[in-house]
Formats: C-alpha cells, structure tokens, sequence
C-alpha cells in the first residue's frame, strides 16, 4: 500500500496524541499536518508532550485542508468539531475517518449525502476498538435468543454525551433482531426519575462517569434461569488505534460514507 498522508485534528488531546504516535510508527501512515485550536505555525515537535514529528499545526481547518494535499483526515475530538471538519474535508476531497460520537441523525444524513455527491469516502464510528465492535456483533446475534436485554456503558467522566455512541450504536443493531416491547413488570415505576436509565424501544441503557474508568461496556441478557454477559473494556487509549490505522487504509477505496468500523472487517 502506498503512502497515506494524514492530517489529525487534536493532537493534544488524549486520543489525538495517540493517533500521532500510532502514525509515527506505521509504515503505511505519515502525517503532513495537525489541526488545533492553539499553536498555529509550530511544528508538531516544538509542542510539549508531542512526538518528534515535523507536521505544521493550523488552527484554521477550512486553511489547512485547503491548502495541505492530503488524503485522510483523522478527527478525534468533540461532536461539534467532527462535524465542522468531516465536512469540510470532504468538500476538499479530503477523507474523513471520524472517532467521536454525539452526532445528530440530520447531522450523519447530511454527511452520507455530501460524501456520496463528491464520491469522497468517509468512515464515521461510534468505537475504534476492533474488541468494542466485536462485542457490538455478538450482542446483536445473542439478542435472536435472548430478547430480554440491558446496556450498561461506563466511561471517564470527562466525556461529554450520554449514552455513549458504542451503545447506541449497539442498541440500534439489537433493535434490528428484537421486536420492540417493554422490559420488567408492567407496572413497574421509577421511585427516582431516571432510575431504570434511557429506553430505546423497552430496552434499557444506562450510564456511568468515573475518574478511573477509559471506555466499557456490558450488554447484559436474561433468559429463563440463566443470564448471558456479553462484555468489552478499554483500558488505554491505545485500544483504538488498530482500529483508526484500519479505517485509514480502508477508506482509500471508498466512495460513500460508512458508519461503523464493522463494515470494514473481514
């Protein structure tokens, strides 16, 4: 495989400095400039904490991904900023492989329909992780046996939304082999509003932040005197990077926006 010249946004964040360092080490991968909100015109080796890499950081994206020749664009950062410059990205032919969740169905509508009008792929996924995504298809297969199901996702308690992206990534895939219906006893009531978390069609899904804590996951399942754990933990950042690596290679040979690391595993 060729050369794939990347540029990432956030290099100082915990992900985006990962993705720096898995680059630095790939063979496939080189980087050819960061996007951040400081540093403008620095090299990313003049920054503290980053590796020796001599990459140019801008802080205006539309400037960067106009002028730099690039062929992936690896965003780890917030919902809002994802979406500002996966779309910018591809109105420059620059594909984006996107790591963060929170996006709004018009907002992923938007984007399918751009990157399929400009032929530019595009990968979009609620978790990097080969092992989340992984955990993410058992659950769907578990679910034709066992309809009776609970989502429980912990994660750091700097993380900004609310169920994670991975579960509701994960319910939506159990919703296409469970019929809907209500969970529990029918007269069931919430002593504490909130008590039995979020529903997605009588599914319940709850969540945790905690200092400690990377990115987990439990889709717990009951059955008749048995129950079935279907479980997957991060436990550094690093988890994500084959994934990231995986994706940035993948959508060379893409035309259309993919959502889900699963569409792109053997």
């Amino acid at each position: 495989m060729s050369n794939i010249k990347a540029i990432v946004a956030g290099p100082r964040g915990k992900m985006g400095s990962e993705a720096l360092k898995m680059i630095q080490n790939q063979s496939t991968l080189s980087l050819v400039a960061c996007i951040d909100r400081m540093n403008d015109g620095m090299v990313v080796k003049e920054v503290e904490g980053l590796p020796d890499m001599d990459a140019v950081i801008y802080t205006d994206a539309a400037k960067c991904l106009s002028e730099v020749e690039a062929d992936v664009l690896i965003d780890l950062t917030t919902p809002e900023n994802g979406y500002t410059h996966a779309k910018l990205a591809i109105e420059n032919g620059v594909r984006p492989v996107v790591g963060t969740t929170g996006f709004t169905n018009e907002e992923l509508t938007e984007l399918t329909e751009l990157a399929s009008e400009k032929r530019v792929g595009t990968v979009i996924a609620p978790n990097f992780a080969i092992g989340a995504v992984l955990m993410m298809q058992f659950s769907k297969w578990a679910a034709k046996h066992f309809p009776e199901v609970e989502i429980i996702e912990k994660h750091h308690d700097q993380k900004l939304d609310a169920p994670s992206g991975t579960a509701i990534k994960t319910a939506e895939l159990i919703k296409e082999v469970r019929e809907s219906h209500k969970q529990g006893h029918e007269n069931e009531t919430e002593t504490l509003q909130g008590a039995r978390g979020a529903d997605v069609e009588g599914m319940k899904i709850h969540s945790m932040r905690l200092p400690g804590l990377v990115a987990h996951q439990e889709v717990v399942f009951g059955g008749l005197g048995e129950t079935l754990t279907v479980k997957h933990d991060s436990i550094h950042r690093a988890s994500f990077m084959s994934g990231v690596k995986l994706a940035a290679e993948r959508v060379m040979d893409l035309d259309i926006l993919v959502y889900g690391l699963e569409h792109l595993l053997d």
